[in-house]
């Protein structure tokens, strides 16, 4: 096996990653020959935006436990995916490779193939015990894991249904309260002690239909949340952002997505009768029976009494126009928001645990997300393109307590992916990186190194034709601007300067004044997908 680092090739994980983490000049530094092998607890929520966390931006939510993690390790400002959407962006973590390396580039007709190289599997053959607790959403089992119980697909918000090592249970209860159980339980009595661990503990919040622990349903009731100045963009000169089917004015059903399934049938989306199906047997109880969406009675009746007089009073006011899109707006950001503070107070849980045991002192804690969101920017809700709302993520990492000469309280301005969690982990390991993992460990990083380290990103989307029509694209992320190309039924090229318009409102691609630096970005682009291998090349004979 070639490796990308023969000095992490030894067997002992103590041994050979020990001066790295510490700062030692003396490989047989007494201190660090015998304190204890390195953790690693990986916390990942889906479609979590970098806008609500408070660490990154306080217009719109506080959370503290999460921000902890960047107040006592640092903070990333430059975290991005490889293609922003959930199942692909999960197979780039495990792998370390972009979508085309491993296989998995869409959600619609993927299937993870489990008998590929992945981080876990490498960690346990350097001798760690490994779990994956709650989304897994790669179609295939999970492989290479000590433990794994995971959500369905999706996963509901109340009552999920789990697979626990191949069986299947209902877990009663809220989601992410329910994940965090199923890992601190993993964590206390289901793992073996006598080795290190890796811990990937994936939310299903905030998902979509961002449906809140029934205890927070009241939460930010006297909140206006601000509308973003680009709200009503009108999309000039960017076509393939006009074809999509993701604005909350058009696109946002009231029913499925904010909840007003009015017993009588009567509120209604224009033009959407699959999902005003699909949102009435959500919210809607029948009988004395559950509903398929999992509430049992006795939660339904909490929910009913919250989201009654809502629907009530929506159905009074008959608003249209910019009326009713505000209003959309502002019940998404609150459900949102809502649920987002459920998954702060369980990162707590998580926090407190670790903290109290002891294991703060040798664990690597992360926070991010699969990919990022849109808060009404754009006036859109999801996420697949390369604009920097989806693109970018949130994620703050704390390095272990014993590593001398890691950042504490810092900002991190390193470009990384989500293919370097992997490399990053085998270091931590002392592992072997092997030569085809393309991300790149970001160890380095959290020391303050950044001798080296990438001055772009590439990025490629590959679901189209699916939901909300987002174009297949492609692209390169340098400091300061933005390119992608937009392929396959469309063939649109965008440019952005992120320093004049860092809302990306105004394509300058082919603007006089722009020839140079396109030119450059474009030899860059094609640097990136010779490097990563990308057949794109090919198909567009460059």
């Amino acid at each position: 096996m070639k490796l990308k680092d023969a000095g992490f090739a030894g067997a002992s994980i103590l041994a050979s990653v020990a001066p790295l983490l510490t700062g030692c000049k003396e490989d047989k530094c007494h201190k660090c020959a015998n304190r204890k092998p390195l953790n690693i607890v990986y916390i990942m929520c889906d479609d979590h935006s970098y806008q609500t966390v408070s660490a990154y931006d306080n217009r719109f939510i506080d959370t503290p436990n999460i921000d902890r993690i960047g107040a006592e390790g640092v903070r990333f400002t430059n975290s991005f995916v490889a293609n922003s959407l959930s199942g692909p962006s999960r197979a780039c973590l495990l792998t370390g490779k972009h979508s085309h390396k491993n296989g998995f580039t869409n959600n619609e007709h993927g299937i993870f193939d489990g008998s590929q190289q992945t981080v876990q599997q490498l960690l346990r053959d350097a001798g760690y015990t490994t779990a994956m607790v709650g989304k897994w959403h790669l179609v295939s089992e999970p492989t290479g894991f000590d433990y794994w119980n995971i959500f369905t697909g999706q996963g509901d918000y109340y009552n999920p249904v789990f697979v626990d090592n191949g069986e299947r249970r209902v877990m009663p209860g809220y989601a992410t309260n329910v994940t965090t159980d199923i890992a601190l339980e993993w964590l206390e009595n289901g793992r073996d002690k006598s080795k290190p661990f890796c811990l990937f503990l994936h939310h299903k919040s905030p998902h979509r239909t961002w449906m809140p622990d029934l205890c927070d349903l009241d939460l930010y009731n006297d909140v206006v949340y601000p509308l973003p100045s680009n709200f009503y963009d009108d999309y000039e000169s960017r076509e393939a952002a006009a074809l999509q089917e993701m604005s909350i004015v058009k696109d946002m059903n009231v029913i499925y997505d904010l909840k007003m399934a009015d017993p009588e049938g009567e509120i209604h989306t224009p033009g959407q009768p699959g999902l005003e199906g699909a949102g009435r047997s959500m919210y809607l109880q029948h009988g004395d029976k559950p509903r398929p969406g999992r509430m049992t009675a006795e939660q339904q009746k909490v929910w009913d009494a919250h989201y009654g007089p809502i629907i009530e009073k929506f159905k009074r006011d008959s608003l249209e126009g910019e009326a009713l899109a505000e209003w959309k707006y502002q019940r998404y950001m609150h459900d949102y928001c809502r649920v987002i503070h459920g998954v702060d107070r369980n990162v707590g849980r998580v926090y407190e645990y670790l903290e109290k045991h002891g294991l703060l002192e040798n664990t690597l804690v992360i926070y991010t997300s699969d990919q990022g969101f849109y808060m009404g920017e754009h006036g859109y809700f999801d996420k697949r393109f390369m604009y920097e709302e989806s693109f970018r993520t949130p994620l703050l990492v704390r390095m272990p307590d014993c590593c001398k000469g890691a950042l504490r309280g810092e900002d991190v301005e390193g470009f990384v992916q989500n293919i370097d969690h992997a490399p990053t982990f085998l270091e931590l390991a002392g592992a072997d990186v092997p030569e085809d993992i393309q991300g790149e460990s970001y160890l380095g990083l959290l020391r303050g190194d950044s001798r080296g380290w990438r001055k772009s990103l590439y990025y490629h989307f590959y679901e189209y034709p699916a939901e909300h029509c987002v174009r297949r694209h492609y692209g390169v992320r340098t400091e300061r601007y933005s390119l992608m190309h937009f392929y396959n039924d469309i063939d649109e090229w965008e440019l952005f300067d992120l320093k004049k318009d860092p809302a990306q409102m105004h394509n300058i691609y082919g603007k006089p004044g722009t020839e140079r630096v396109t030119r450059r970005l474009l030899r860059e682009l094609e640097r990136l997908q010779v490097k990563y291998d990308d057949p794109v090349i090919v198909e567009n004979g460059r």
